[in-house]
């Protein structure tokens, strides 16, 4: 089991930007197919933001973040990061990373059932 902690979550005025980090260990990164970012707002469900496969470049992203969010990786570091721009109110939320073992078919990318292990979350709270 891959041990996955967050980090980077603060408070920002609309139009700002914030990179979230997550540090995995306890378990080979590469062993994961992909690593992904998700997020919940208080009384929604848990939405995928963003994907990636952990040996390859393909990344994924939910319409409501493309082209203002990015997933990128440091394989040596086995950390992943997600650098949010043009933050919006209605990106508040805690945001969790997530390791799948497996590699989900391509129309369950971001489904968080796909999903193996997860971090304990951080907290986005964009103000307006």
């Amino acid at each position: 089991q891959v041990q996955l902690v967050e980090s980077g979550g603060d408070s920002v005025q609309a139009g700002g930007s914030l990179r979230l980090s997550c540090a995995a260990s306890g378990y080979p990164y590469l062993s994961n197919c992909m690593v992904g970012w998700f997020r919940q707002a208080p009384g929604k469900e848990r939405e995928g933001v963003a994907a990636a496969y952990t040996a390859g470049i393909s990344t994924y992203y939910a319409d409501s973040v493309k082209g203002r969010f990015t997933i990128s990786q440091d394989k040596a570091k086995n950390t992943v990061y997600l650098q949010m721009n043009i933050l919006k109110p209605e990106d508040t939320a805690v945001y969790y990373c997530a390791a799948a073992r497996g590699c989900p078919p391509i129309v369950r990318r971001l489904s968080a059932s796909s999903y193996n292990d997860w971090g304990q979350g951080t907290q986005v709270t964009v103000s307006s």
